[in-house]
């Protein structure tokens, strides 16, 4: 298992560590066995079908884009999805900063993180709002609680943007926590669970699953106390050379996407009973209490100027040696999709105009 426990000193050199086996301005990656002979270039022309890879995280904020893979909602426009398995988050951002895949749904931090580090790739539209869940063992209440205590995250996840924000709200630092980094999304709540951290930061449906697993756990924050209601979490991203190459196919999935959250707006249960098991390890149970907690937001305009201010708190992370400017966002695609179906946007419950 993955693990750091940063401190003063070595805080700094863990993420050095992190962007250096990300290899994501770089031309070669290792990658797991068995992995890389099954990757192909990111675009595949087969018949008449466009076939995109793509990679994904694991937490409620990808609904859409599995609804769109499970339920083929790209397919009538000529595209299929062809999710590539990544064994740890990391990979997530390794296979599409380096190009083997073309489009990811991933946490707007990684997305900061491959911009700064030269990779080919913008953010075209949103994917999940909200979500990002601080949780903490019995008896801690306050970020002053946190002093001394051993906090669980991932490595330039919007999951330690948030404490981190948290921590600097309340006038201390991750100097003042012991710093655990994970490799997934469950081998996380297993630890919270089983007592090996005091607390965590996760995504749902695996924040109410810890809530509701380990006795007296208290939210510490869900983010709306730090950034307002529906800040921005996961985002589609994808390579420049596909945008340039193929809009009609990037357009094609912003689309699904759209259908996805009009979809799961309208039936919620349905749209968990398509992914929990297959893509999320938790109960139904647990997926249903999560779900209302990080909505699909495709529309994610409103969010542009809060992406990119978070690009601070990841240079003072050590993830960025600048900020991304406006153009790191580009929401031409979506703008013509929303124009293009008009009916489908007018019937969506959450979005920029909303």
């Amino acid at each position: 298992m993955f693990e750091r426990v940063s401190s003063p000193s070595s805080s700094l050199t863990s993420r050095r560590s992190f962007l250096k086996s990300s290899g994501i301005a770089g031309a070669t990656i290792a990658l797991p066995a068995g992995l890389a002979s099954t990757l192909m270039p990111g675009l595949v022309s087969a018949q008449t079908q466009t076939v995109i890879k793509a990679t994904h995280g694991s937490g409620l904020c990808n609904l859409a884009f599995f609804l769109a893979k499970k339920r083929e909602l790209s397919k009538a426009d000529g595209v299929t999805l062809d999710f590539v398995v990544t064994p740890t988050n990391a990979d997530i951002a390794t296979l599409f900063g380096a190009g083997q895949v073309d489009m990811s749904v991933i946490p707007y931090s990684n997305f900061l993180t491959l911009y700064d580090a030269g990779a080919p790739v913008k953010i075209v539209a949103g994917a999940g709002v909200d979500g990002c869940i601080l949780i903490a063992r019995e008896g801690i209440k306050s970020a002053a609680d946190l002093k001394g205590k051993t906090l669980g995250t991932f490595q330039a996840d919007t999951l330690e943007v948030l404490p981190y924000d948290y921590l600097k709200k309340a006038g201390l630092s991750f100097k003042d926590v012991k710093v655990r980094y994970f490799n997934t999304s469950p081998e996380m709540a297993q630890a919270y669970n089983a007592g090996a951290v005091d607390a965590i930061c996760h995504i749902e449906p695996y924040a109410t699953q810890c809530l509701t697993a380990r006795k007296g756990s208290t939210v510490l924050s869900d983010g709306s106390d730090i950034y307002g209601k529906y800040y921005s979490d996961c985002v589609l991203a994808v390579r420049t050379p596909l945008i340039e190459k193929n809009p009609k196919a990037v357009k094609a999935v912003i689309k699904a996407m759209m259908v996805a959250q009009s979809q799961a707006e309208a039936d919620p249960e349905a749209a968990l009973k398509d992914t929990v098991g297959t893509y999320y390890k938790t109960s139904m149970e647990a997926a249903r209490l999560a779900a209302s907690k990080q909505p699909i937001m495709i529309d994610q305009r409103k969010n542009t100027q809060f992406i990119l201010d978070r690009g601070q708190s990841m240079k003072e992370l050590g993830y960025v040696k600048k900020l991304a400017p406006r153009a790191a966002i580009d929401w031409t695609l979506l703008d013509q999709v929303i124009a293009e179906n008009q009916s489908l946007y007018a019937g969506l419950k959450l979005k920029t105009t909303a």
